[in-house]
Order: structure tokens, then sequence, then C-alpha cells
């Protein structure tokens, strides 16, 4: 296994100081006898040694794993290995049980691993120099911050950010009339958002640049970016639906835009069967990508996770979890199985289209429920493949030909041949293999040369593993496995070079891990996480570490795009949007009426169309402007703080909003972005006459 770059030594050594000057008699311990031992006594956490900790953490992970009969009587028992642990290696298991809390002095982690990383973070080889463009996109989702974050691969190098569920100040998203009217209206009140997945549009299983599809976990909405301007276009609000987790397509496509919605809730949600959890349901939405309507709703038993859809078009997967139907964490981990819905898309629209739904909150419903009738007969609706507990991520292999399912409560991964779903009578005997990966599998990604990448939350492992292989292999053989690598620390999801579409480029890879601790600067009680790219190219090497980049939090997912597949345009096309461009010499003051005023006006280096102009307080103003130059890359815009209005104007571009002047005074409105010598000098006196 390769192991990390060391820490630094300065830090290493104040580490070991803290370490030896630990007192003797702190806890109640016997003699020392693991590996972390200082001078004869052993190591104290939280009041308990080492070893006992890591004794209630196996004990933990054995009670959730062990007696899946699924797997249980062909693998080996669970219990983990007796292992020679170092701090590094503790820390890792502790993070499972909440003991890294008391770990002192946890930038020694590292002192005792050897670099082996093959040179490559230190080396030009995976370098993007100054001036020079890198090979791919990557556009990561933002999480809490309700953004895209699009960086470039391999340097690393944030390029831009993409708003998508929250006002941004940088770029006016929020602050002109339809990009505010599109958060209003679809926001339902709602300031911020969580996203989690963002999947780029293909063409015939390849991405075409066109778009971006992303959800909103907090708030059950769907976005849609346009990728020729890097901005969010179109926001949908599911109903009947809380917490859209799965962003994914129909494919070869992009038929449908899938939305998977996780928490189950009564439907609709208006006051009634509070009490009856019995009642409620959890749906995926299948959502028109040209018109961002919603198209229908399947109705599922259990949550949903995450979701992935098959390359020819037929079936789409969906993970879940809570097939007990619970509300508590003891309530929804108690069996030891839980299922991946496999949606029989071409089936649904036959059931739409022959009216056999219910219509909820304005949208067709279908029972895809094990007991519907519609899961009777000879092609069901869904088919429930029961796999290993608490199934967490999906994808599907860039031939079609499997879905690999993740445990997440369970060592192994799930491979579902996709062509037998619908020939099985039990939809259980379509699962061809189950590889033992490592301690809580979560998502995994391809290289296109057979294998499957998949992160292990506990391990803090990247396992690269033969798929093909784990179709030969006995079920819980840890033979297909190929690979390992560790990571900084409990890695969520993974994404390597256009993995999603039919041909990945095999060369690079992104872990997405949530907890960085000792690798970066110290910047107070919450952390940077840690997104490390690898090189995954050179199968005789295995996998590289290139580097870290720190992360705000706290991203989920990512799509990676090779550059020649996007076409960003450099200026606006006003043919492109629904204002009236407004050129030099067609700038106008109107006063509709005694309290409404329309100005239509441009913006240039230096100067607006109006240098003043005079308003009457209680005025309503339609303010419309566009930026005339010409030239990429000279952004104008035109700021009014009193009026809370900040636009941003890309070349050739127009924006619009509408205000009321209802404060008298004098309001300097001026460019806020940077543009030339004369910036300071490039405003508009704003007039507001008092009423009598």
């Amino acid at each position: 296994m390769t192991s990390q770059p060391n820490a630094s030594d300065e830090p290493t050594a104040r580490a070991d100081e803290q370490r030896d000057e630990t007192p003797a008699d702190a806890g109640e311990t016997g003699p020392a006898d693991g590996p972390d031992a200082a001078d004869g006594e052993p190591e104290i956490v939280d009041g308990r040694t080492i070893e006992h900790l890591l004794t209630d953490h196996e004990r933990d992970i054995a009670s959730t794993a062990e007696g899946t009969d699924a797997t249980a009587a062909k693998r080996p028992s669970l219990d983990l290995p007796r292992l020679e642990l170092g701090r590094r290696d503790f820390m890792k298991a502790g993070a499972a049980v909440g003991a890294m809390s008391g770990l002192a002095g946890c930038t020694s982690i590292l002192a005792d691993e050897d670099d082996d990383s093959g040179g490559a973070a230190g080396s030009g080889e995976h370098s993007v120099a100054p001036g020079e463009h890198d090979e791919y996109y990557g556009f990561l989702s933002g999480g809490h911050t309700g953004e895209i974050r699009v960086v470039g691969l391999p340097s690393m190098r944030e390029l831009m950010r993409i708003p998508v569920f929250q006002t941004e100040s940088a770029r006016g998203y929020g602050h002109d009339a339809k990009s505010s009217r599109m958060l209003e209206e679809e926001g339902d009140g709602h300031v911020w958002g969580d996203t989690h997945h963002p999947r780029v549009s293909q063409t015939d299983n390849d991405y075409d640049g066109r778009w971006l599809f992303v959800n909103d976990k907090a708030n059950g909405r769907m976005a849609r970016v346009d990728l020729e301007y890097f901005e969010t276009d179109a926001i949908t609000n599911v109903p009947n639906c809380q917490g859209v987790h799965g962003a994914c397509m129909q494919l070869p496509d992009t038929q449908l835009v899938f939305g998977v919605g996780e928490f189950r809730v009564p439907m609709p949600n208006d006051g009634r069967d509070v009490q009856s959890p019995d009642e409620y349901g959890s749906v995926i939405t299948a959502i028109d990508p040209e018109t961002m309507d919603v198209e229908w709703q399947v109705e599922v038993d259990g949550n949903m996770d995450n979701g992935d859809g098959g390359k020819e078009g037929r079936w789409f997967f969906a993970t879940g979890y809570n097939s007990e139907e619970g509300t508590t964490e003891g309530e929804m981990a108690r069996s030891d199985r839980d299922y991946v819905k496999a949606f029989d898309i071409p089936a649904i629209w036959d059931a739409v289209e022959s009216g056999q739904y219910e219509e909820i909150s304005g949208v067709p419903v279908v029972d895809g429920t094990k007991d519907s009738p519609l899961n009777e007969g000879d092609r069901p609706i869904v088919r429930y493949v029961a796999t290993p507990k608490s199934p967490h991520g999906v994808s599907v292999t860039p031939n079609g030909k499997y879905a690999i399912a993740s445990g997440k409560l369970d060592p192994s991964c799930t491979v579902i041949d996709i062509e037998a779903i619908a020939e099985v009578d039990d939809p259980q005997d379509a699962i061809v293999g189950q590889p033992r990966i490592g301690m809580g599998p979560l998502h995994t990604a391809y290289d296109g040369r057979g294998h499957a990448y998949t992160t292990t939350f506990i391990d803090s492992e990247v396992v690269k593993w033969d798929y093909e292989a784990a179709v030969e292999a006995e079920a819980g053989s840890e033979e297909p496995v190929v690979d390992r690598h560790d990571v900084h620390y409990n890695p969520g999801h993974l994404i390597a070079a256009e993995s999603y579409t039919a041909s990945p480029q095999g060369d690079y890879l992104v872990s997405l891990n949530k907890l960085s601790k000792d690798r970066f600067l110290p910047v107070g009680p919450i952390h940077p996480e840690n997104d490390q790219l690898f090189h995954i190219g050179d199968d005789d090497a295995g996998m590289q570490l290139v580097k870290d980049k720190p992360s705000y939090p706290e991203p989920h997912d990512a799509s990676i795009v090779h550059k020649d597949k996007i076409d960003p345009a450099k200026t606006w096309d006003p043919d492109d949007y629904e204002l009236e461009y407004v050129a030099e010499g067609e700038e106008s003051f109107e006063r509709v009426d005694d309290s409404t005023v329309e100005i239509e006006m441009w913006a240039r280096r230096n100067e607006y169309a109006f240098p003043e102009v005079t308003l009457r307080e209680g005025d309503e103003v339609r303010l419309k402007i566009s930026n005339i130059e010409t030239t990429s890359d000279v952004i104008h815009s035109i700021a009014i703080p009193e009026y809370d209005i900040n636009l941003a104007l890309a070349p050739q571009d127009t924006r619009e909003v509408t205000f009321t002047a209802d404060q008298p005074g004098v309001f300097w409105a001026y460019c806020a972005y940077f543009c030339s010598a004369l910036h300071l000098e490039m405003r508009s006196r704003i007039l507001v006459e008092p009423s009598a």
C-alpha cells in the first residue's frame, strides 16, 4: 500500500514533546502494551486506553456487519485483525467513535510513515505552469454554500464559483430581476442550499458540455447550470419530497434528470399522518431537462440515497436504507439487508400514460412500493435488489454491464448484472459479485480499464479493484483488490476523469475527504476539508498521490470533464437572453406616470450613459443596463448600496432590477469592478427629491 508524505519535522517534534510530557498517572489503566505507550505507560484518550477504544470500535463495526445473510456465510468473520497501530492508524479508527477530540499532538501521526509516493507530488509531471491551461474542468459541489466550484485539473486551481441556491454579490446573483425572481419563486422562503451531486449532461454516453445539473439536499430542489455562460439558469422546487439527495440522468442522451428523494414524509405534507410513519413515503422525481418541469414521481418503500443511470436508457438505480421505515437511528439500522431500487423507466412511462397514478401536489405519483399492483406480473416498474446493510453509493460501470453498490455498514460492494435484472424471478439473483473492499465503503468510480475505485470511510482509503475479477471470485473474497492508498481522512465521494461516461479517461482521480486535521495550517475549530488528487494512469506504479487541496466545507461529489468538451462564451450574445440590449445612443430616461420611472442605460470603461439622474421620493424605478464592452474580461457593475443593488455585467450582458426610491437624498451609483485607471471616477449621481 502506498503511504502518504510525512508531516513536517517541526510540528512532529512539538507533538512528540507534548506526548512525552503526558503524566504517567493520567487515567486508570493497567500496564502498557500498545505501540504508542510512552515511558512504560499507555496512551490515554478521554480517560481510556487506545486498546480499549479500538476494541469498542471493532465491536461496533462487527455488530453492524455480522449476520448480513447475503454475505456472512460466504466470507470470514468481520473482526478486525490485530494491527500494530501507530497514532495515525488509531486516528482513523477513533474518528468513527468520537475519540479524536481527546487526541493530543495530532500533527505527529504521520511521523513514522515512509514517503513512498513515487515523488509525484514533488515533480513537475502533473504540474501546470503559470499561463498554461489544465486538461480538465472539475465541477465540485459546494455543500452548504449552495454553489458549484470550478477547478482545473491537475493543477487543482480554483477557477470560478457558480452560485446556485444562494445570493452572491461578486456575480450579482440574486440581485438582478431574473436570478432574484428564480430564487424567490423556487426557494419557498429559503435563503441557502446544500449542493451535493453535480452531473454534466451527456449525448451518446459522453459529455456534451451543455448543462450541469445539481441538487439541493437541504430544501428539495434541482437546478440547471448553463455551461456556455457558467451561470444557473433554472431551479425547480420538487414537491412531495424533503431532501433531494442524488442527482442523475437517464442516459444515453439526458432524456430525463432524476432527483432521488431521501427523507420520508406524508404526501402531501399538509399536516396529515404526522403521527403515522408507516404512511410516509419517499419519491424519485423525473424532470424534463429542457423545461425543468416535473414529469412524474415514483413512490418507494424506505428511504433513498444516491443514484445512477444505466447506459442504454431502460434502468435507473437508487440505493436505499431504512427498509425498516423507522424514525430513529436504532429503528433504521435493525435489518441486515436493505435495497437497491432498479427503476424500469419505459414501464413507468407506460403507467403514467395509461393513468395509473395518483395526482399529489399537481404531480403524477406512481406507486412503486413492493406491494403495488404495478410491481406484479412480468414487468414490475421497480425491482428491489436486496443488498448488504445500508448501501450508500451506486454507479454503473462504463461498459454498462454492472451497477455497483457500496455497503456502508458492510465491508463489501455488490455487483449487479444489469441485463439479468429483467430475466430473474428473484432480483437478488442478479447479484453476481460481492468482493470484500474494506470498512465503510461509500462510492465507486472507474478508470476505463476494468478497475473500480471505492472509498472506505472508516479505513480512510481508496481501494482499487477489478470488477470482472469480482464476478469470478467467491463472495467475500479480497482477491479482486489490486491496490490501496491511504487518504486523509474519512473519504466520502471520489471521482475519476469522465468516470460517469462510457469512456473514462483513466488518468486522474480526486478523493473528497471529510477530515484534514494535520494537513494544513490551523484556521480555528472548523477545519478545511481535503480534496486529494491521484494519478491512476500507470497500473504498474499504482495510485500516486499528486497533491492536496484544502476545501471550504462541505463538498460532496464532483464531475471531471475534458476541456475540449466545454466551450464557454467569452462575452454574452444578446440573442441568448430575453432583455433588449441597450446600445450607445439608445439610452433613455422615461417617467411613465407620477410614481414610475424606467431607465435604460449602458456602461463602459470610466462612464455610465447618465452621469446624473433625478428621482422623486416614492418612485418605483425599473433600471436596465448593458455592458457595451466587446473585449473579453472587462467586467463592469452598478452598485447602489443604499438600495441594496449590485449588478455584475460581463461584456455584452444586460441586467435589470426594480427598486423603490423610498429614501430622499444623494446616492452614488458606482462600478464595483476595477475596470480601468479611472475606475474610481466611474459613477452616476442619483438625486432623490423629497416628497412634498
